[in-house]
């Protein structure tokens, strides 16, 4: 779905029409719950997290601003509705378990090390640096965990393309002197 459909869309929404709705719904339906489940681990949460997640869409349609990068606006949503989900469901874990799990699960441990990384810059901060096709794709690869063939599905970019642009941001933000 290209910026102007999605816009479209909103539009419609803001007047009652669930149609409208009911497109988004079948063009993010599968992005934003593989998204929500990567973060809380736990399929019947995710099924209730994005469930809940259209209902948000259509209660903020007037909150959406057209033109803004509706792939990030959704993705954005999710993320927070997921993170939301696991601070109130909250679970102590023992350090010796984290600990464990850690050494049994390396990208338990790269996602540690880049929130270390990270830790005294927000993600809008790092992502201000770049193009604006730039910050869509890594914010997709890194906070949407999308593979770079779903990326290009969704950007409507050829595969090459989006890898060569992940990569030039990459290389900014390297000369800004974060790591990723």
């Amino acid at each position: 779905m290209t910026n102007e459909e999605f816009d479209l869309c909103m539009s419609r929404i803001r007047s009652g029409d669930k149609e409208s709705l009911h497109k988004i719904y079948q063009a993010y339906i599968d992005y934003l719950f593989h998204q929500i489940l990567s973060i809380v681990g736990n399929y019947e949460d995710a099924e209730d997290i994005t469930s809940e997640l259209f209902i948000c869409i259509w209660k903020e349609a007037s909150r959406y601003t057209p033109g803004g990068g509706h792939r990030r606006w959704l993705s954005t949503i999710a993320h927070n509705m997921a993170v939301d989900h696991l601070r109130a469901n909250k679970r102590e874990i023992p350090a010796e378990d984290m600990e464990e799990a850690l050494e049994n699960d390396p990208s338990a441990r790269a996602q540690d090390i880049t929130e270390e990384v990270i830790s005294d810059m927000t993600v809008e901060q790092i992502l201000s640096k770049l193009k604006p096709a730039e910050r869509e794709i890594v914010h997709l690869k890194i906070i949407g965990e999308q593979t770079f063939e779903k990326i290009a599905a969704i950007m409507q970019m050829p595969l090459g393309t989006v890898t060569w642009k992940y990569r030039q941001a990459m290389d900014r933000l390297r000369r800004y002197g974060y790591e990723a």
